[in-house]
């Protein structure tokens, strides 16, 4: 029997469904007068007279229902019958009540996806035309793979013919998706899941409207963002209103109202997208609640909407070009608090036309600038935005200048330079902005060393150093930054690493209390490199480092299995030489992921004493020497996935760790293991 939950029903409303479905006769009297147990029992009773029973409550959206379906039908282990009670819901913490491991809903491949809108608008015995063929491929792929989206928009499509009609609901797919004119689309259910959402967290939902529809959102931006915009609603400061930010976002994705399109290592969201329909409704909705106003030209309309109403544009986005610039030459507009426009690979918008150097004249109370799609050039005006907390830039500059010290509130700065240099300056007056945490740059910033005047006691907030040059990393510089927890180094590393240093570049290093996130990238050829003894002054905080192009001999490789916070190791091109690795006994205990790429020579790996005992996941890619995969990783009680790219000699023996791994597999296990090989050899077991 099928009951529908939803979000208002109560359990005994349930348990009334029920008894109405397997005794409609007589329903009122086994109704009446009866409380939620003795419900339950005469439920009970009379499925048993009847034999098996599925019952499958539709669209559940509290756990508590789920604590009150097992008390209510409790397992009979002693007389298993293979009765079954099957929930569905939309939001994993719902599904995660009933079991650790639930079935997750795949979505429609674009195959079946177009089969579905075939069959829906033009029936089972007819075929869509080939000119419409184009149109239909990208109105399925903007539905992803959502048979209910499908359905609504086949709906749309019925009776249509021609082109320009395919086309116009191809360039509206969001809206007629979410068409509070038409019963039939899908507003009910996405109001249903935004309704649900806590009341704090409404806000930073529909701010996902500001980015293009279809954009793959760095979810490190998006936190920043929410932060600088005061939309996390926390008593808490600095990191930790970020990780509270990062609980936000994954439970937009357990709600099943953001995609999550890419994770990290460590299974954190890295990117995610916003379906087209629920895109559509945060648009309508901020503008309901004048959240931001989005700058654009309506078709057939030459003048763009008005910025002058304090209450609706306080923030201001761009998804699409601007034909004219629409930023006010001879007034001010002391209301806007926030400028945001995104163009990329994805969807390029052209914004040429936008007066870029107007923006401090006329919005000279702005928070937050996020304008990489446009090229920026620095202007004494500039200076005086003294309340921006979050810049994003670009433009063809190799130095920060001075002006930059004047931005006491800002948090984050993230600069992409098109200059011929490798490296960007950047100038003293860094120093002066004592509330930045957050500092990213597409080349290496070349720090200075703080002022003499500065006492230590006065450090700096910096949480993020994306990429400073080898020769930033002085003592007193990084006695600044101390609380640094993610930092990343470019360039020469011999001044740091170099045989000549005796590893006396490193010992700086120990003024660093809390990285957690380190990267090393060596650029070019150098001096012989070692990894130097004080790199265990960081075992107590490091859990993730990538090396690249470090040549370090693979025996130094037992320096960094001791490091008993690392769970994430990146070795990139050639990080490591030599033909034979053989970690020792015990070592890389709580590591959990290792990506080796481009390990030019490695032919042999040894891993007889049982290292990796945390192991999850494996990654090779373009190993391209390496003849054989361990075979001792079979025995790894964690593995779950390894991944060969272009690694060709070891395949063979990943396809018998899968089959042991397979063979020894528990049914019931919340392990389960997966082989992924690139190429696809020709046959598989």
């Amino acid at each position: 029997m099928w009951i529908y939950v939803g979000t208002s029903k109560k359990p005994k409303d349930i348990l009334v469904e029920i008894v109405k479905e397997v005794a409609p006769s007589n329903s009122e009297e086994l109704i009446k007068d009866k409380d939620e147990d003795q419900l339950a029992h005469s439920i009970r009773e009379f499925l048993v007279e009847r034999g098996k029973y599925l019952i499958v409550l539709d669209d559940v959206w509290d756990t508590k229902v789920v604590d009150f379906v097992k008390k209510a039908f409790p397992n009979n282990e002693s007389q298993p019958r293979g009765d079954r009670i099957m929930l569905t819901t939309r939001q994993r913490r719902v599904a995660e009540a009933v079991s650790a491991h639930p079935h997750n809903l795949e979505k429609l491949s674009k195959g079946d996806s177009f089969k579905l809108l075939e069959q829906r608008v033009f029936g089972k015995t007819r075929e869509c035309p080939i000119k419409l063929r184009g149109y239909g491929n990208e109105i399925v792929d903007k539905c992803c793979g959502v048979p209910l989206a499908i359905v609504v928009i086949a709906g749309a499509l019925r009776g249509c013919l021609g082109e320009s009609e395919w086309k116009l609901v191809k360039d509206n797919v969001g809206k007629h998706l979410i068409n509070k004119d038409d019963n039939k689309s899908c507003l009910k259910f996405v109001e249903t899941s935004y309704n649900h959402l806590p009341q704090q967290r409404k806000a930073a939902f529909l701010y996902f409207g500001v980015f293009p529809q279809g954009f793959d959102i760095p979810a490190w931006k998006l936190i920043l963002l929410w932060v600088a915009e005061g939309l996390i609603k926390s008593d808490l400061q600095g990191s930790e209103i970020e990780e509270v930010a990062d609980t936000y976002l994954s439970d937009f994705a357990g709600r099943n109202l953001v995609m999550v399109m890419q994770k990290r290592s460590n299974g954190q969201i890295k990117t995610c997208r916003l379906h087209d329909m629920l895109h559509e409704f945060c648009i309508i909705e901020a503008e309901r609640i004048s959240l931001f106003q989005q700058v654009y030209l309506q078709p057939g309309v030459r003048v763009f909407p008005s910025i002058e109403d304090p209450n609706t544009s306080r923030r201001l986005c761009i998804q699409s070009s601007i034909p004219y610039n629409f930023i006010p030459k001879d007034r001010i507009v002391q209301h806007v608090r926030s400028l945001l426009c995104f163009s990329s690979d994805q969807k390029h918008i052209d914004l040429s036309n936008l007066e870029v150097q107007l923006i401090p004249y006329a919005f000279p109370l702005i928070r937050v600038l996020d304008i990489q799609s446009l090229i920026f050039e620095f202007s004494e005006m500039f200076s005086r935005l003294f309340h921006l907390r979050y810049i994003a830039i670009k433009g063809n500059f190799t130095v920060l200048p001075s002006l930059f010290g004047n931005f006491w509130y800002l948090q984050t700065l993230i600069l992409h330079t098109d200059t011929s240099r490798s490296t960007l300056e950047i100038r003293e007056d860094i120093w002066k902005m004592l509330q930045l945490r957050h500092l990213h740059s597409n080349l290496p910033v070349k720090l200075p060393p703080p002022p003499t005047s500065t006492s230590k006691s006065c450090t700096s907030c910096l949480q993020t150093l994306s990429k400073v040059t080898p020769d930033s990393c002085k003592k007193t510089v990084l006695a600044k930054v101390c609380h640094l927890r993610k930092l990343g180094i470019e360039g020469q590393l011999a001044a740091l690493l170099g045989k000549s240093t005796k590893g006396r570049g490193f010992d700086s290093f120990q003024e660093l209390r809390c990285v957690e996130n380190l990267k090393l990238l060596n650029n070019g050829w150098s001096e012989e490199l070692h990894l130097p003894p004080h790199f265990f002054s960081l075992q107590k905080t490091l859990n993730k480092l990538t090396l690249s192009n470090t040549n370090f001999e693979w025996s130094e490789a037992d320096m960094l299995g001791q490091l008993e916070c690392l769970t994430v190791l990146k070795l990139k091109e050639n990080a490591f030489i030599g033909k034979n690795w053989k970690p020792k006994k015990g070592s890389f205990s709580n590591l959990q992921v290792l990506q080796i790429v481009w390990a030019e020579n490695w032919e042999t790996w040894d891993a007889s004493n049982r290292p990796f005992q945390s192991l999850t996941h494996l990654v090779l890619i373009s190993c391209y020497d390496l003849n054989a995969v361990p075979h001792e990783l079979a025995d790894l009680p964690y593995l779950q996935e390894m991944r060969l790219m272009r690694t060709f000699k070891a395949v063979s023996s990943a396809i018998e760790i899968k089959s042991k791994k397979l063979r020894r597999q528990d049914p019931e296990s919340s392990i389960k293991f997966n082989l992924i090989i690139f190429p696809p050899p020709s046959s598989t077991n």
